[in-house]
């Protein structure tokens, strides 16, 4: 039985309570488990594999003592708290933004960088949900052949947003169903959308995120950028679209990939076939709900580039609560053991 003491952070909220439930499926090695959330959350009391645990208010909790820290509360709380715990001798895997971009900070996919999570210097990045996908796929095939170019487009579920975005289209569909003629026709009346700009309920947004620079929100930056990081290659040209499609679990990309060399898709399926924390679905094709509650991304539709011969198209999906955030999370901290 190791002596390490591991937090959760953010410990109540979707990601917390996966990142929690991977631990003990996993068996995770640690002598015992701090739950820290807001001070709502505070006192209740949770059943863990290592005894009931009380959630602690993270504004007044005490980082002494800390070995790992998992984070998923937020940007905002990730800047106000994670170098405290750092600073206090934790390891602190960030789920959120905050440092993904910091050239101090590593930004790791396992499976893919592994090498990445020795040179932190107490915090590690937790790369977005939809990057972490594709990247399942395109690194090893960067690995392979030199990955120069993306398109990717993104297809992204609600739980991406949240709860609130899971409230969001559960609501609108309830309320759109009984129109049914009328979404067909035109003459539906709109939901009054809350979280997001547009319906969601039976309907596409072709802008998930928030907009920044040059038209493109921060979702598909997080594409351009955090790609380049995760491969070590700043020259590779991306680009993104993100969409927000009406699914509750599990995000997908459809993306054409070029390289330095002609890649075949008999190659490709090969070194996806064998790549760990890979399915290759080469019968069926893989979708949102076969990829709900498995730690595996899936891959399919691996196909050759027709206009410029020589690249491959393929569409890759995984869970955005398992691998997209609280596993991979977790899958660091067995590195660093």
């Amino acid at each position: 039985m190791s002596d390490r003491v591991v937090a959760i952070v953010g410990a109540t909220g979707a990601v917390g309570r996966t990142m929690h439930a991977i631990l003990e499926e996993r068996d995770f090695p640690l002598g015992s488990l701090r739950l820290l959330a807001s001070e709502r959350s505070a006192g209740t009391r949770v059943e863990t594999k290592w005894g009931d645990v009380e959630v602690e208010d993270l504004a007044t909790a005490d980082p002494a003592g800390v070995d790992i820290a998992l984070f998923s509360a937020g940007g905002d709380r990730s800047r106000s708290h994670a170098p405290a715990y750092a600073a206090a001798g934790a390891v602190v895997i960030d789920n959120s933004s905050a440092f993904r971009m910091d050239p101090k900070v590593p930004l790791v996919v396992a499976g893919v960088n592994d090498a990445a999570a020795t040179r932190h210097q107490g915090i590690i990045a937790n790369p977005n949900c939809t990057t972490m996908a594709l990247m399942m796929a395109a690194g090893p095939l960067h690995r392979a052949a030199g990955l120069t170019s993306m398109v990717a487009t993104s297809y992204q579920s609600v739980s991406g947003s949240g709860h609130q975005g899971v409230v969001e289209l559960l609501e609108q569909v309830d309320l759109l169903r009984p129109d049914a003629d009328a979404l067909m026709t035109g003459g539906w009346e709109d939901p009054a959308p809350r979280l997001y700009p547009r319906p969601i309920g039976f309907n596409v947004l072709p802008y998930a995120g928030s907009e920044t620079e040059l038209g493109y929100t921060d979702e598909e930056w997080k594409l351009v950028n955090e790609s380049r990081k995760i491969l070590d290659t700043p020259d590779l040209r991306v680009e993104p679209t993100c969409v927000r499609v009406p699914v509750l679990v599990g995000h997908g990309v459809a993306a054409t990939l070029r390289f330095g060399r002609s890649i075949d898709p008999a190659e490709a399926m090969d070194i996806l076939g064998s790549a760990s924390g890979v399915q290759l679905w080469d019968e069926t094709v893989p979708t949102p709900l076969d990829s709900a509650g498995i730690d595996d991304v899936l891959v399919g539709r691996v196909r050759p580039t027709l206009g410029d011969p020589g690249g491959i198209n393929l569409w890759v999906v995984g869970d955005n609560l398992r691998k997209g955030a609280a596993l991979n999370a977790i899958q660091i901290a067995e590195l660093l053991s």
